[in-house]
């Protein structure tokens, strides 16, 4: 009689089959090593599907976390003084939408004329880890300082600036800066400099042009 092969994936199997049998004898052998195996192939499809469950668990929460954080930073946006919405965003482990409620309060804090107020969200901001964000609270809180006629503060934070895309911005609030202590020559060449960093188009320049023409 012409012996038949199957063949498996899972050398185990393959190994406890292969030898040259009917059909019939394989399929007996096939069923007496699903009996022996069956409990540990059970529990690797349960662990296989744990993780895929645990992981969509895992996405399911952090979407949930992210709205609630939007829905606390919407709800400072409206009403600077919910100071439980303010709590809720500072226990968020990114602290993305916080920083930014941080930001959104500075600045109700300057319309409102409380300078101190919108240095104190602005300083710690000035060393977050997301550049863009530190660097946007360098630039507001030189300009709050200049408002408090605090100069050398404002210098001492438009002093580092290691990326070029806000090089521009940085010099208009050190020629504004170095303007206001008197220095002429120091705020003409800062402001100068802006007009070599900026597209034509820029509408800081039109502002720049009035603060220069102001120095001629």
């Amino acid at each position: 009689m012409k012996k038949q092969y199957i063949i498996l994936k899972d050398e185990k199997m393959k190994n406890f089959i292969e030898v040259g049998k009917t059909e019939e004898e394989q399929a007996e052998q096939i069923k007496k090593w699903l009996k022996n195996n069956l409990p540990y192939i059970i529990v690797g499809i349960a662990l296989g599907l744990s993780g895929i469950w645990g992981f969509d668990y895992y996405q399911t929460q952090q979407y949930k976390k992210a709205i609630q954080a939007r829905d606390n930073y919407l709800a400072i946006v409206v009403n600077a003084n919910n100071t439980e919405a303010l709590a809720a965003l500072k226990q968020d482990e990114n602290g993305t939408y916080a920083q930014q409620a941080e930001l959104v309060l500075a600045q109700k804090a300057v319309v409102k004329g409380d300078y101190q107020g919108a240095i104190a969200y602005l300083l710690p901001l000035t060393k977050s880890k997301d550049e863009f964000l530190m660097h946007n609270a360098k630039l507001r809180a030189a300009a709050v300082y200049l408002e408090l006629k605090k100069l050398d503060e404002a210098l001492a934070l438009l002093d580092d600036n290691s990326n070029a895309a806000f090089g521009a911005l940085y010099d208009n609030i050190k020629g504004d800066v170095y303007f206001a202590k008197g220095d002429f020559d120091a705020a003409k060449k800062h402001y100068q400099s802006v007009f070599a960093q900026l597209p034509k188009e820029s509408k800081l320049l039109n502002l720049v042009q009035i603060k220069l023409s102001d120095l001629d």
